[in-house]
């Protein structure tokens, strides 16, 4: 997709809310006509979540336009009790099927085997190994399938997403990526969870405003930032896991308007 083309779509969009972005994105993207064939093709746009707030939020909003929407989940073998619990309660919530992707088991072996179970304290290059194994590798497969990632990402979230867009083209990946709550801030995802009685994680309730493998999420102090409990033993700049590298995006908000 050309560089224009995604900057009229900024433009197009900068203003849109996260209803009116996912309305427009799946109706143009899901599958169309009346076959058998049609109906059991693969649709190319797809939600991937972690079943934070924000995941639990964009669920609603999408199965409310398209329950028979693709969302998927990176099941890194390492997640919390909590977060399993919540995917069930999701489940029968939105009659959903998560298509879950699991790391490749000859890859965590040998990450183990190498490194120990625990490799991530030890350095961030472990840990970022880590990470690439059980979160990475899983979502490149899925990517293959698409051509439009929507994701909860959000710019108040964190330093490294500062300067997402709602719309951008994901250069190393080779899609779309959809960000429709940029801009919202987490009062925002909050309101809309209590207001349409969204099912959470029990985990933010103690403290952990972001919620991802159990050895490397803690609980957060009153103040702290809120992903603060994130690899809290690296410096903030630092604390991504490869998912969602800003080097990989053509566009940025330096020429949202260009």
């Amino acid at each position: 997709m050309e560089k224009n083309t995604i900057n009229t779509l900024i433009r197009e969009f900068t203003d849109k809310s996260a209803e009116e972005i996912l309305k427009y994105f799946i109706s143009r993207y899901k599958s169309r006509g009346d076959s058998a064939a049609r109906e059991n093709e693969m649709e190319r746009i797809a939600l991937g979540t972690a079943l934070g707030a924000e995941g639990q939020a964009l669920t609603h909003m999408i199965v409310t336009i398209h329950p028979k929407a693709r969302i998927f989940v990176i099941d890194t073998g390492r997640l919390h009790e909590e977060t399993y619990d919540l995917m069930m309660r999701s489940m029968n919530r939105y009659g959903i099927r998560y298509e879950i992707y699991f790391p490749e088991a000859s890859d965590v072996e040998e990450l183990e085997r190498m490194n120990g179970p625990n490799l991530f304290y030890e350095n961030a290059d472990l840990r970022k190994k880590c990470c690439h194994v059980r979160k990475v590798k899983p979502l490149r497969r899925v990517l293959q399938t698409l051509d439009v990632w929507i994701t909860g990402l959000r710019r108040s979230q964190s330093v490294t997403r500062s300067s997402i867009e709602k719309i951008e083209w994901d250069e190393a990946n080779g899609l779309i990526k959809l960000n429709p709550l940029a801009d919202w801030s987490e009062e925002d995802v909050w309101r809309y969870i209590r207001e349409n009685n969204i099912p959470y994680n029990k985990l933010h309730d103690q403290g952990y405003p972001s919620i991802g493998c159990a050895p490397c999420t803690r609980a957060v102090s009153p103040g702290e930032d809120i992903r603060a409990g994130r690899w809290w033993w690296e410096q903030p700049e630092h604390r991504e896991c490869g998912l969602h590298p800003a080097g990989g995006r053509l566009v940025g908000r330096n020429n949202r308007h260009g």
